[in-house]
């Protein structure tokens, strides 16, 4: 199986150099790596041309990261793509791990990783994202300690696509990343998508080390969720037409992609940064 590596980048002067620096320590080389440039303004696209065998997409305009992840996918030609942000740095046997992976299940449509803090890796970030039946998406582990719960493989509802492995024919098959999710979220969208579609997604404990957030604040300027909630409003009627056809035409029930557990997780009531907090103690 080949992998291609897709780094959406916006203003990433700061994070791409040990990005790119991860991507060329790979035990097993992609077949590609292209950096899809979302009309930076920091030169960062002209630093990632100087990397021998990384091409540039440059986008005349900020399209958000789904649209750059859409770009680099249909860009390359490999039997699978590696979704990296610029913010991240994976580690030597990561792409090796997770394409074995997804080679051996035919019936997988991603690989999710572990992904630990930049700064303090012994602090999750993500191992898999789960899809609670009230919509909201929970990240396993999202910053307790490391201390070995999450390093054995198995199945998750869907990858954080800050570091994952895609099956580039399910990504064909179901549409890509939906475009007017400008950030965040998206990824949950294509896992649910994915698993309607009857697609698995596998969690290797390869580590990918991430500083949270860190790209992402390029992505969208000040004020911008009260802004995209205002310009989803009007979508919803039609989101919700498509969600009905989707599920008209799914091969597996909502009942069986997203279990009747719980409504709320345990933790549902408390806050992010108060589990952070209780982890950093």
């Amino acid at each position: 199986m080949t992998a291609a590596v897709v780094i959406p980048n916006r203003n990433g002067a700061d994070w791409l150099p040990g990005c790119l620096e991860g991507i060329a320590a790979q035990t097993v080389a992609p077949a590609e790596v292209v950096v899809v440039d979302n009309a930076s303004s920091d030169r960062s696209p002209e630093a990632a041309a100087r990397h021998p065998g990384v091409r540039v997409i440059a986008l005349p305009t900020n399209l958000g990261f789904a649209a750059a992840a859409n770009r680099g996918v249909a860009a390359v030609d490999a039997d699978a793509v590696a979704l990296v942000n610029t913010d991240v740095v994976v580690a030597p046997d990561w792409l090796e791990r997770t394409t074995a992976a997804l080679a051996a299940d035919p019936g997988a449509g991603a690989v999710a990783c572990k992904m630990v803090d930049l700064r303090r890796p012994e602090l999750l970030y993500d191992a898999g994202n789960v899809l609670r039946r009230d919509g909201v998406c929970e990240q396993r582990g999202r910053f307790q300690p490391d201390d070995g719960r999450f390093d054995a493989p198995g199945e998750v509802f869907s990858a954080c696509a800050g570091a994952a492995l895609y099956r580039r024919s399910a990504l064909v098959d179901v549409g890509g990343f939906d475009e007017r999710l400008f950030i965040y979220l998206e990824d949950v969208d294509l896992g649910l998508r994915l698993r309607l579609a009857g697609w698995r997604c596998l969690y290797e404990p390869a580590v990918a080390r991430h500083a949270g957030g860190g790209s992402s604040d390029q992505l969208s300027p000040p004020r911008a969720h009260l802004a995209a909630a205002a310009r989803a409003l009007p979508l919803l009627p039609a989101m919700l037409r498509e969600r009905r056809r989707l599920r008209a035409g799914a091969a597996l029930p909502v009942q069986e992609v997203v279990p009747r557990l719980p409504i709320r997780a345990p933790r549902a009531s408390r806050s992010g940064l108060q589990e952070r907090r209780e982890a950093i103690q």
